[in-house]
């Protein structure tokens, strides 16, 4: 399980995040659709999991699978490229400028946002017959889930805003990581396991993914949710976005990237007998 250094792994995210902004928009699209798809999937398989067993913990153990599936066939998420992206203006890569970022962004919110939603309607089709019976004890869980997480803390106000946000943060700090556990070993067992757990760890605690949402809170409002779409955008999405925004680049990105791109000068240190020297520039 050959482990890359750290120096060697933050080199890798400022050239990911510069790839990313060459990318076509075609591919861009493509991409982030089937992340969205993907990460759609995984989030129905954890819920019925956790359903049908009753144990919360199984389903978020799970969870991880789609993750690791769709950054091993190369898709984006809006989560990934709100840290990476960044990093490569930072590191002053030639056509990476602040309009092209948020270019990207906005490209592959449209192509999550689609494919998320495209899986809502197909999963909601075969869990009611084509709208015909009731969608059963998963549809009313979902359901709930976007009460809960709209309306729930609407009562609440600008707290209530504000809990979504850190929720947010604290969510893309975990997946963040996870999308860098991908680039520090070059074989597939070592990219997952690095992968598993901090997704793993948002899951269970309930952090708010802004990918992850774009499929529950749709399939929700599917399904008979008491909520609009109103409710969805400024009681969840936004809020959620901005967080995943902030704790992503703020927690993994800039850290990682301050410390072992732009490593400082190290210490000196007068030892007797030897006189000091001066040490080079990592």
């Amino acid at each position: 399980m050959a482990y890359l250094q750290p120096a060697e792994f933050a080199t890798k995210m400022v050239d990911a995040g510069e790839a990313k902004i060459y990318m076509s928009t075609r591919d861009t699209l493509i991409r982030a659709f089937m992340a969205g798809a993907i990460l759609a999937l995984a989030a129905v398989f954890a819920i019925t999991v956790a359903v049908q067993t009753g144990v919360f913990l199984i389903g978020a153990v799970l969870f991880p699978i789609g993750f690791c599936m769709l950054y091993l066939m190369g898709f984006d998420l809006l989560t990934g490229v709100f840290m990476l992206t960044p990093l490569a203006w930072l590191a002053k890569r030639p056509g990476v400028t602040p309009s092209q970022i948020l270019r990207n962004w906005g490209f592959v919110f449209l192509g999550n946002f689609a494919g998320a939603l495209t899986v809502a309607f197909m999963i909601s089709y075969i869990f009611t017959m084509g709208y015909n019976v009731d969608g059963g004890a998963i549809a009313t869980k979902v359901a709930s889930i976007g009460e809960a997480r709209t309306l729930g803390y609407a009562e609440h106000g600008v707290a209530g805003w504000i809990t979504i946000f850190i929720r947010g943060m604290l969510c893309n700090w975990m997946v963040s990581l996870g999308v860098v556990g991908a680039m520090i070993s070059t074989h597939v067992s070592g990219k997952v396991l690095a992968m598993w757990f901090p997704i793993m760890l948002f899951f269970f605690m309930g952090f708010e993914h802004s990918v992850v949402n774009m499929f529950l809170f749709p399939f929700g409002l599917i399904m008979g949710g008491d909520f609009s779409v109103m409710d969805y955008f400024v009681w969840n999405e936004i809020p959620t976005a901005l967080g995943n925004l902030v704790g992503g680049l703020a927690f993994t990105g800039l850290t990682i990237y301050t410390t072992h791109v732009k490593t400082a000068p190290k210490r000196k240190i007068p030892v007797a007998g030897k006189p000091a020297t001066k040490a080079a520039v990592v």
